[in-house]
């Protein structure tokens, strides 16, 4: 079943927008009376089928509406800082999304290598991996922002983390100190961590040093690795 994304449906009818006609009618060749699925990002899922297939409109009836579709018990939202190769820091926005995120902040670092970010780009790999793994929830992308000016805002968040590779006594592993159903924010460095100065910046702050497991990560595997705690955890029966 193939899945399109469009965050405004207001009708019983939706038009699917130019570049989603065009997948639906030119590259999937889906004909009238084909049963196709429907999301705003949102939450809500659409089963439709094909009304009309005209190569710029494609004219979707939606049938039945199903409101929080796949809602999770948690908020998960994961500052990281881009990675050098811009295709991993995409890998990780993909695989992100395909197992559960809320919201993603690009965080510039001192050690940071790539300082931007095309935020346009990183929200279209979003939406592929929400429609590759039938998600009803697009996830906000923000705007990239140094670290500093970040941890000046307003981080209302039950619990905050910070994951780095400092030698440090003190640091816990992740997924024994998660609060199930909760909301959490993780901070994860750039490949060069982050700076004894930023640590003590995020401690300051509220945020809570912990580890990842034993193993020495990429920036980008990091960020996959917490999405599978945080995931593994709420999802275990209480």
């Amino acid at each position: 079943m193939h899945l399109f994304y469009d965050k405004n449906i207001f009708s019983d009818f939706h038009v699917l927008n130019e570049e989603e006609t065009r997948h639906c009618v030119k590259v999937l060749r889906l004909n009238i009376g084909d049963a196709v699925y429907l999301t705003d990002g949102m939450g809500n899922f659409y089963e439709t089928h094909i009304v009309e297939n005209h190569a710029k409109k494609a004219i979707l009836k939606i049938v039945k509406k199903t409101e929080n579709y796949g809602k999770r018990n948690f908020n998960l939202h994961i500052a990281i800082a881009p990675t050098k190769m811009n295709e991993r820091f995409e890998w990780f926005v993909e695989k992100s999304v395909e197992i559960g995120i809320d919201e993603i902040t690009p965080v510039i670092c001192g050690n940071s290598e790539r300082k931007i970010i095309k935020t346009e780009r990183i929200n279209r790999v979003a939406e592929a991996a929400m429609k590759q793994s039938y998600k009803a929830y697009h996830p906000q992308i923000n705007e990239q922002i140094n670290l500093e000016k970040f941890l000046k805002q307003n981080l209302n968040y039950k619990q905050k983390f910070i994951a780095h590779c400092s030698e440090n006594d003190n640091k816990i592993y992740l997924g024994s100190v998660l609060e199930k159903q909760s909301s959490y924010l993780i901070l994860i460095g750039p490949e060069g961590d982050f700076t004894e100065n930023e640590i003590q910046m995020c401690k300051d702050a509220g945020f809570v040093e912990v580890s990842l497991g034993e193993s020495r990560l990429r920036t980008e595997t990091a960020g996959v690795v917490t999405c599978s705690i945080v995931s593994v955890v709420n999802s275990i029966l209480l």
